[in-house]
């Protein structure tokens, strides 16, 4: 099976070698924690331009989350892979995650808990986007409020409002101090580096990665009871490895480290990471196929199904990395999981043809495009769209 596709200002005739990962349903695996964090789907006939309310095709979202189940997969849910920030507002957001809860498996889902409701009207008089610290934590606690109404395990996201306004590490000490005093169960931290989003640089107040160790590390000592684990985000194993190595026993380190995540995950003679990330939701038959190699202790299996994975993954993070977004939700449509590339906020315009050509080969080399007749179908229908003759 081959297709015309762009390559260096041209096209290419590229011929399909990648076999396909089996497709089975599993239990959730034993040996690792495993969160994928889901996108959204989009009403394609509702108004997703840009800076509109979210219109989000709720059947095709939620078959998305089954999908995930079905595989052994858990499911991170209102995460930054579902648009928080970029397009999915508050009033979607609640929705979302009324409606995914309902359907979880016992212990199978986590909700982002954030403070992406506050709007201009709640801003310090005269500043320039700066929220009063007390508003950012009013915000997290009407969030943790429905996190544990629908009873879901709260993932303290990292704030934009709080990094704005936060002046030294004793205010982030304050917010979360408050919040995890305040939790009824304990929750996943989370620490976002700010190539995911750059509105976050300098996070939990400091600029320097080491010394914004030393106060999650301090935070999480103080409250290791009310603490699951921290997520964390920085696309740089060395950083992980060295918090994860100074974690109290009993709090975990779940990988969001879409470039490395295999040797996080398989992790060394001291620890491991568990996961929580957004590449399991583009290559989520790869991702349960090797937890499930590496519960049977099968290395070999694990690293054969994970290491083209790698590539994929690579690609979809790349810089810009915030707009990984649109390789999620473009892997989605290609197998079939939603009927139109379209996106909330209209995101699916942040890669371009050439980018999701790569993409697209690159999937193929990794064997999670799962009806291969099905892509190749859809890729020219994009090329179509595009107005490229292949």
């Amino acid at each position: 099976m081959e297709l015309r596709l762009p390559a260096e200002g041209g096209l290419e005739t590229y011929r399909l070698t990648g076999e396909p990962v089996a497709h089975g349903t599993y239990e959730p695996a034993s040996s690792r924690l495993a969160f994928a964090a889901a996108h959204v789907v989009a009403d394609p006939l509702a108004d997703n331009s840009p800076g509109a309310p979210a219109v989000v095709d709720w059947e095709h979202t939620l078959d998305f989350r089954r999908h995930l189940w079905s595989l052994g997969l858990s499911v991170a849910e209102a995460m930054d892979t579902a648009q928080r920030g970029m397009g999915l507002d508050w009033a979607a957001t609640q929705e979302l995650i009324r409606r995914s809860a309902a359907e979880a498996p016992d212990g199978r889902i986590a909700v982002g808990v954030g403070t992406d409701q506050l709007t201009a009207s709640h801003r310090v008089a005269g500043s320039d986007g700066i929220f009063p610290l007390d508003g950012v934590i009013a915000a997290y606690e009407e969030q943790l409020a429905l996190a544990e109404d629908v009873g879901a395990q709260p993932i303290l996201m990292a704030s934009r409002a709080l990094c704005a306004a936060a002046e030294s590490p004793d205010d982030y000490r304050k917010v979360y101090d408050r919040l995890l005093g305040q939790s009824s169960r304990p929750v996943i931290l989370h620490w976002l580096g700010s190539m995911f989003d750059p509105a976050l640089d300098g996070y939990w107040g400091s600029d320097s990665l080491d010394t914004a160790a030393d106060v999650v590390i301090d935070l999480i000592n103080d409250n290791a009871a009310k603490v699951d684990g921290i997520k964390v985000s920085l696309l740089d194993a060395s950083k992980e490895i060295a918090l994860r190595n100074r974690l109290p026993e009993g709090v975990r380190l779940y990988t969001g480290d879409d470039f490395n995540y295999p040797e996080l995950i398989r992790g060394d003679a001291n620890r491991h990471s568990d996961a929580l990330l957004g590449i399991f939701a583009a290559i989520a038959p790869a991702a349960a196929a090797a937890l499930q190699a590496l519960d049977r202790g099968d290395l070999a299996t694990y690293e054969q199904v994970f290491e083209p994975t790698v590539p994929l993954a690579r690609q979809i993070f790349s810089a810009p990395t915030y707009y990984y977004k649109t390789g999620i939700a473009f892997l989605a449509w290609l197998n079939g999981h939603q009927p139109g590339f379209t996106m909330v906020g209209g995101l699916q315009t942040g890669r371009s043809l050439p980018h999701l050509a790569d993409t697209f080969r690159l999937a193929d080399q990794a064997g999670v495009l799962t009806d291969p007749e099905l892509a190749v179908d859809r890729f020219r229908q994009l090329l179509r769209v595009a107005g490229v003759d292949s």
